[in-house]
């Protein structure tokens, strides 16, 4: 197996597990990781909103493929989560690049539209695909991060 490989298979168990300093551990501390609701974090930020997610009693990850060589990484996975009372559950595929045997750069891609219709019910089903609903999301969950960074999530 390739170390880039093997690398996003200790995220991922990390994450699994529930232990967000061992998939810090991981991540470059100059980290950029994006996804369609959190778009462009970097470093400290990046790792903090794994730590959100994973305080989260409802949250479960489980990587389903991956893949690495010494171009990049490749995963694909499972994420479930409650959002207002409601069972989220959404798939994902994510890109890594590396340095210095770390990960630098961590894109993840799901359906936003997708995870809006289950996490907001009817309301995000007719409105997730409009820009100005996502990027009120968009607006809402880094507010909900910067919260968790300052200690009052």
């Amino acid at each position: 197996m390739h170390p880039h490989e093997a690398l996003v298979r200790q995220f991922y168990a990390s994450l699994v597990a529930r232990d967000p300093e061992a998939a810090a551990r991981c991540y470059h501390a100059d980290v950029f990781y994006s996804d369609p609701l959190h778009p462009r974090l970097r470093g400290a930020a990046a790792l903090d909103l794994w730590r959100l997610r994973l305080a989260q009693d409802a949250f479960a990850i489980r990587l389903e493929e991956a893949s690495g060589d010494g171009e990049g990484g490749l995963a694909r996975w499972t994420m479930r989560s409650i959002r207002r009372g409601r069972d989220v559950a959404i798939e994902g595929r994510a890109m890594f690049a590396f340095r210095d045997g770390r990960i630098a750069r961590h894109y993840d891609h799901f359906s936003l539209w997708r995870w809006s219709a289950q996490a907001l019910g009817p309301a995000g089903r007719a409105l997730g695909w409009l820009g100005p609903f996502r990027w009120a999301l968009r607006q809402r969950a880094a507010r909900a991060l910067e919260r968790f960074r300052a200690g009052d999530g």
